[in-house]
């Protein structure tokens, strides 16, 4: 008895507590005062900014071919040069005598070949002489058989004439094979003649490199040598001089985050500001996105290289430039104030509007020539209340996900789960689908409506009565 006793004293103590804190509650929201904005509709751009560096469209590094001193500079910095013009010129004394050994080599080759010449025709005649004793060596031989037969001679003066003619035949052999040997030793005083022509034209060629000429017409933004400075040209060629072809026709190489990489099309608005030029913006256009990703601390990001006109060579080449470059453009819709989508006001049952939205954020995506930006980084729309976006079949990603308060007729907020457009870092568009209407209080999700952007609480209120910011109430379940 005395136990059933407490377990009803424990009920009316938790009911009292529970009643208590509701009605504290209420009044706390009685007394809750509101910061409010009005739901607008107009346009909405989305960018993507980052920073980037400028350079020459085109830039030719000039080096050296050949290695010594520098001996003469003719052109500085900010020099306007023209193609083959001569800008430097390192010491041709070691080349000269080059060219002075190589042109000594090629005489001796042509007299070596003339030598060789006179050889052959020595042999030649040598050849010819042999030929005639073998050829009256061969008619004695023949005379001596006829007057044997006849015995008007003895056997052994015809095996004598015989053996002559014999040898005789074979040293005109052996000069036939001299000539050979002379005329090889033609060829190849012709082959020396050649490879030593081949010398002398490198060696011009390397004396003729002792002039640094430009390849381009162009302007001189860098010199890394001076007179006296030795270069040595060995795997490489050093760097000597950095040549813009053209400064009118600039281009800015920005770093764009792997995040943000999808978002950028060729052909792209593009706005920057350079440091140099306060209160002046520069307008330009995608021209190229490399495919090639740079990783620096675990940070990937890709080089979009932003083309634009520079008719007065005002900016110069390594200046710092900030670039904004536009991915979307909404020319009229409903828009939220991004601090909305940060309060969270405890108590308050939030209606979802979000999925009849859903059509309209598809077709949105589906009308985008650019994918929609990401809207669920840390102090921008959907922070509390995104989810990861996924692919649609498009390619494009899909809308994220909010929540907004709005207050009603009576004063008093209702808080709403809506889709989520694009955004430009102050506001973020709202999409709202053809069932919207349907919801409860969804018409209240209309232009002019007033949004609630931040909330305070009267002293004295429990904790969680109103609250705002980021982590203000847990994330809503997805």
């Amino acid at each position: 008895m005395k136990f059933n006793r407490w377990w009803g004293v424990a009920g009316v103590v938790i009911a009292v507590a529970a009643a208590g804190a509701w009605w504290s509650q209420r009044e706390a929201e009685a007394d809750a005062t509101y910061k409010t904005a009005k739901l607008e509709r107009g346009p909405l751009l989305a960018a993507v900014s980052s920073s980037g560096t400028v350079n020459p469209v085109r830039q030719v590094t000039v080096g050296s071919q050949v290695s010594g001193q520098i001996k003469e500079m003719r052109v500085d910095f900010n020099s306007e040069v023209t193609q083959g013009q001569v800008i430097a010129r390192i010491d041709p004394q070691v080349f000269t005598y080059r060219v002075n050994q190589a042109t000594a080599d090629l005489e001796a080759a042509r007299a070596a070949v003339l030598n060789a010449l006179a050889n052959v025709g020595a042999v030649s005649a040598s050849v010819s002489r042999a030929r005639l004793d073998a050829d009256n060596a061969q008619r004695d031989r023949l005379r001596k058989q006829e007057l044997l037969d006849r015995q008007f001679v003895s056997q052994a003066d015809f095996e004598t004439s015989r053996n002559t003619a014999g040898t005789l035949a074979e040293a005109l052999k052996v000069t036939l094979a001299q000539l050979e040997v002379a005329r090889a030793q033609v060829v190849a005083a012709q082959a020396v003649v050649r490879q030593r022509e081949a010398a002398l034209a490198q060696a011009r060629v390397d004396l003729e490199h002792t002039e640094i000429r430009s390849p381009v017409d162009g302007v001189v933004i860098k010199r890394s040598v001076d007179v006296g400075q030795t270069v040595a040209a060995s795997l490489q060629a050093p760097e000597l001089f950095v040549i813009a072809r053209n400064l009118s026709d600039m281009q800015v190489e920005a770093a764009i985050d792997e995040a943000d990489i999808a978002r950028v099309r060729v052909d792209q608005k593009v706005t920057f500001t350079i440091d140099a030029f306060p209160g002046r913006s520069f307008e330009g256009r995608v021209g190229q996105i490399r495919k090639a990703a740079v990783s620096a601390q675990n940070v990937v990001t890709y080089t979009v290289v932003v083309a634009f006109a520079n008719p007065n060579a005002a900016v110069l080449p390594g200046m710092t430039a900030n670039v904004r470059i536009v991915t979307e453009v909404r020319d009229s819709v409903l828009k939220v104030p991004n601090a909305a989508l940060r309060v969270r006001l405890a108590g308050i049952e939030p209606v979802d509007v979000a999925a009849s939205a859903a059509s309209v954020a598809s077709a949105a995506s589906a009308a985008s020539a650019a994918s929609a930006p990401r809207v669920g980084r840390p102090g921008e729309p959907g922070d509390a209340d995104s989810k990861p976006r996924q692919r649609s079949e498009g390619g494009a990603r899909s809308a994220a996900r909010g929540r907004i308060h709005i207050l009603g007729p009576d004063g008093k907020p209702r808080a709403f789960f809506v889709r989520l457009g694009v955004s430009d870092g102050l506001a973020t568009e709202l999409l709202i689908g053809p069932g919207t209407a349907r919801q409860p209080d969804a018409d209240l999700i209309k232009e002019g409506a007033d949004v609630v952007i931040s909330a305070s609480r009267p002293a004295g209120a429990p904790p969680g009565a109103a609250r705002t910011g980021p982590g203000a109430a847990p994330r809503a379940p997805f």
